[in-house]
């Protein structure tokens, strides 16, 4: 007999109807981006070919090293559970690349290989926060960080920053956000959606004002740190800082620079200490990270030349100064000129009244290019501008955008 398919909403209501949503989900919201996007999809879906530069992703492949050896890990069986904390190999690489490149020296078992930086950032947050605690986010920022802060009962407490300021922050203001509810500082260098480059110099003085507050971790995200175009401003860890390695959970991955993102492999770094939690609430969360993707990564950092991750900076640096020499012609515009990753943040608040969504929506349909509003960001008035595709693609775009305002600015 066939089995009954029960469609009764009055019925399925009632059964229902003592079913309550996590009441955390109240304080967390929908991406600003959602009505852009849904608007992408109705365009291409009517044929129109829509030009973007909202995603934050590399538009070069991974290098070959990492293809081949996850191949040869499909091939070799090791398709396998490792340990929650990742393969030894992998963190002892890790640890190895930190040393060498950062000045950073961790055990093993100080690094948590995670499924992708973004699990590694919101177990940093669960670890140390909860509801009554208060956690620093300087703005702008990346629009996940205050949606997991919310997510474990914490308040996110926002750091403005200006374009003036080159969005760096400034100690003094930081102190001023500070009280005895304060538990964790997310600090992102290089910065999404800035750009941003903090200098050692500037970090030492951040660390000051965490010197005198003893109850504050510190969250590095470093995830552009190998992006970075600026010899003079060159990065720096934050946990190098003297006085911040016991304090620091140095967050990193595989995304970005080698162009992973879809393997979904990221990693913190901490005193064992720190890392512990960590570790307990991935073993409940997911468990390891995928065992083909660690021995992409295990390959990323051991068989991938210096020389082949230089070339491909220096192509993504012809792209920021590509874009930039583009916005420099439009009369009136605003921008910062970025130190590292791939974005950067025009200021179009002289444009269309200021709102930075309706901008892009106007632009979206009118040119069919498609940016990110700034207010996803905590950056009102402005929009972002990823340059992590082609050259082709990026000239297209620029050119949409310059007949745009300039429409924009005589109409």
């Amino acid at each position: 007999m066939a089995t009954k398919l029960h469609t009764n909403t009055k019925l399925n209501a009632e059964l229902t109807r003592g079913i309550t949503v996590n009441p955390l989900l109240a304080n967390v919201k929908l991406s600003k981006t959602i009505e852009v996007f849904a608007t992408v999809k109705e365009m291409e879906a009517a044929g129109i070919n829509v030009t973007s530069l909202c995603v934050g992703e590399p538009d070069f492949p991974p290098p070959r090293a990492v293809l081949d050896a996850t191949i040869a890990a499909v091939e070799g069986g090791e398709t396998r559970y490792t340990a929650v904390t990742g393969t030894a190999g992998l963190r002892s690489a890790i640890a190895s690349d930190l040393k060498k490149r950062k000045g950073l020296e961790y055990a093993d078992n100080e690094i948590l290989v995670s499924n992708g930086a973004k699990q590694s950032v919101y177990q940093g947050i669960l670890a140390f926060c909860g509801p009554g605690d208060e956690v620093l986010i300087p703005a702008p920022f990346w629009p996940s960080y205050p949606e997991m802060v919310a997510l474990t009962g914490a308040k996110p407490v926002i750091v403005p920053t200006t374009i003036e300021d080159g969005f760096l922050v400034d100690p003094v203001k930081l102190e001023g956000y500070i009280n005895e509810n304060t538990k964790l500082m997310i600090f992102c260098n290089p910065s999404n959606p800035t750009g941003a480059v903090h200098s050692g110099a500037l970090q030492e003085e951040i660390a000051l004002v965490m010197k005198k507050h003893c109850q504050i971790a510190i969250l590095s995200d470093e995830i552009y740190e190998r992006l970075v175009y600026n010899d003079e401003n060159p990065h720096v860890s934050f946990a190098s800082i003297d006085g911040m390695f016991d304090r620091t959970l140095t967050v990193n991955g595989f995304s970005k620079a080698y162009a992973m993102t879809g393997m979904r492999l990221g990693y913190v770094a901490a005193p064992a200490a720190l890392l512990k939690p960590c570790v307990t609430i991935q073993s409940q969360l997911t468990s390891c990270a995928g065992s083909l993707s660690q021995a992409g990564g295990l390959a990323a950092l051991t068989k991938v030349s210096e020389t082949e991750m230089e070339a491909n900076v220096k192509i993504m640096k012809e792209k920021r100064d590509f874009v930039v020499s583009r916005l420099s012609a439009i009369e009136g515009l605003k921008y910062f000129v970025p130190d590292g990753a791939f974005y950067i943040l025009p200021d179009v608040s002289a444009w269309l009244g200021g709102d930075d969504t309706e901008f892009c929506l106007a632009l979206l349909k009118e040119k069919a290019l498609a940016l990110v509003p700034g207010s996803s960001f905590g950056a009102d008035g402005t929009v972002r501008l990823s340059y992590a595709t082609s050259m082709e693609e990026l000239t297209v775009a620029m050119d949409k955008l310059e007949q745009f305002m300039e429409e924009k600015r005589t109409s």
